[in-house]
């Protein structure tokens, strides 16, 4: 892809993460923060990009006349697909949207809707349904068995940051809600989405930015493809990545653990503060397990992860 496309690209899913006017407060500073973390990555200003789309100066119609090739057009509505469902289903907002960029890069209308339907499916995943259950003082499994549960699932969501594929970014928030899911259940909480929503926002994890910042990444690195599209690079190219997804979904884990064993009395800082003490520790051990990431992303495909969120 040329500097010029990636540009166009990258516009689109920033005017996709502000598309829907009730996102929160947070959620739009954190954006802007990442928008600040790319910096000039791959020579591409992403703070300059986020401050015309701020400003209304970027339009669909612009973004769609820079896109010349079928594989870029595909890629930039299914990254925009992708930062949309983030946080859950599409609003009324981000439909219209989204509806408008399919039609200005001049996609099929079926082909289109089977790739939402598809991102939607990651999107909406529920947590696997338990009976309700009383409080208890004691995890149900044991601190060997825990910590071999957040460390398999930090390490298959750092083999999904690997993967080329548009759509599978998108399987990495699911995971990590369904994670932190079953340590509060282990210790006798009964959770929903929407809790789980909350605590990931609370312990400073966006749902929204999290997306944008790995799909950035991996697009300014050259790494990342559409469902029907061309290969834009290779596997393994931990480069390109900032590793946080291992690392992320380790130190929630983690924290989620100390949370739940104290019966939730964390409060907003200490949640926020645990998570980016257990965030530096992790990124040191990303490195060690850099090897298994990369074994495990070789068996994994977008289809698979479908699978593997939908069935919990």
């Amino acid at each position: 892809m040329t500097e010029q496309e990636r540009k166009a690209v990258l516009t689109a899913c920033l005017m996709a993460a502000f598309a829907d006017g009730s996102k929160h407060d947070r959620e739009r500073a954190e954006i802007r923060n990442i928008a600040d973390a790319l910096g000039n990555e791959g020579g591409i200003n992403v703070a300059a990009l986020l401050q015309e789309v701020l400003l209304k100066r970027a339009s669909v119609a612009t973004l769609a006349a820079a896109l010349t090739s079928a594989e870029s057009r595909q890629l930039a509505y299914e990254m925009a697909v992708g930062v949309c469902d983030a946080d859950g289903a599409q609003s009324a907002a981000e439909r219209e949207f989204l509806d408008s960029l399919r039609d200005a890069l001049g996609l099929d209308r079926a082909a289109s809707a089977q790739f939402t339907t598809q991102a939607e499916s990651l999107a909406e995943a529920s947590v696997a349904a338990a009976p309700a259950t009383t409080t208890i003082a004691a995890s149900t499994l044991t601190r060997e068995a825990m910590d071999k549960i957040i460390l398999d699932a930090a390490i298959l969501n750092g083999a999904i940051e690997l993967l080329p594929e548009s759509l599978s970014t998108m399987a990495i928030i699911p995971l990590q809600m369904r994670l932190v899911y079953r340590i509060g259940q282990s210790y006798g909480y009964e959770l929903d989405r929407g809790h789980i929503k909350d605590f990931l926002a609370t312990a400073g994890v966006g749902l929204t930015s999290q997306y944008l910042e790995q799909a950035g990444r991996k697009l300014l690195g050259g790494v990342l493809k559409s469902i029907g599209g061309s290969l834009l690079g290779g596997l393994g190219k931990q480069a390109v990545s900032s590793g946080m997804s291992f690392a992320s979904t380790w130190a929630l884990g983690h924290v989620a653990r100390h949370y739940y064993a104290g019966g939730r009395t964390l409060d907003t800082q200490m949640l926020r503060q645990s998570f980016n003490d257990m965030l530096g520790e992790a990124r040191n051990l990303q490195t060690r397990y850099l090897p298994q990431m990369q074994s495990q992303a070789r068996t994994l495909d977008a289809g698979k992860l479908l699978r593997m969120v939908q069935q919990g």
